[in-house]
């Protein structure tokens, strides 16, 4: 597929553009692929270039993390697109992990994680970007992030 597929016209119309390949910042590499599964390494929420930092239920709230954990999806696009070099080539978004930064009685971590669910399965449709999840509220993230979330995705075989 082109880059004119219904994908990339779907980020035009939300006005997204994807993010180059972002340098990892630790021992890690940002994707892995193994067979026809890419597996994508943890992306931090991100405001205006640096960590998009506090923790939900303390000094963010549920709408302003789900806007965050939407701000990751449009980084992991953007691996993606630097690891397979067409959207078009995705088969279908398998699993995503989100961990929230957030305080022992916050309980709407689900909440959070679907800027990301719902934001994936806008671009990629039903069919390709509904996926099944896991979201978790933890004690911090690397650098204090608010969001991390990972994926595991499934791609058209090399030729």
């Amino acid at each position: 597929m082109s880059q004119t597929s219904p994908i990339y016209e779907s980020l035009q119309q939300l006005g997204i553009t994807l993010p180059p390949l972002a340098v990892p910042v630790a021992a890690y590499v940002p994707f892995v692929r193994s067979g026809n599964l890419l597996f994508i390494s943890g992306h931090i929420a991100k405001k205006d270039g640096k960590p998009w930092v506090g923790q939900l239920g303390r000094d963010v709230d549920t709408a302003t993390g789900k806007a965050a954990a939407r701000a990751i999806a449009i980084d992991l696009m953007g691996t993606l697109h630097a690891a397979v070099g067409d959207l078009g080539k995705i088969k279908r978004i398998v699993k995503l992990m989100s961990l929230v930064n957030s305080t022992p009685d916050f309980t709407e971590q689900h909440l959070v994680t679907n800027g990301a669910s719902e934001l994936l399965a806008e671009v990629f449709g039903p069919e390709v970007g509904a996926h099944a999840r896991s979201a978790f509220g933890v004690a911090q993230i690397p650098m204090g992030a608010c969001v991390e979330i990972d994926l595991v995705v499934e791609v058209q075989p090399e030729a």
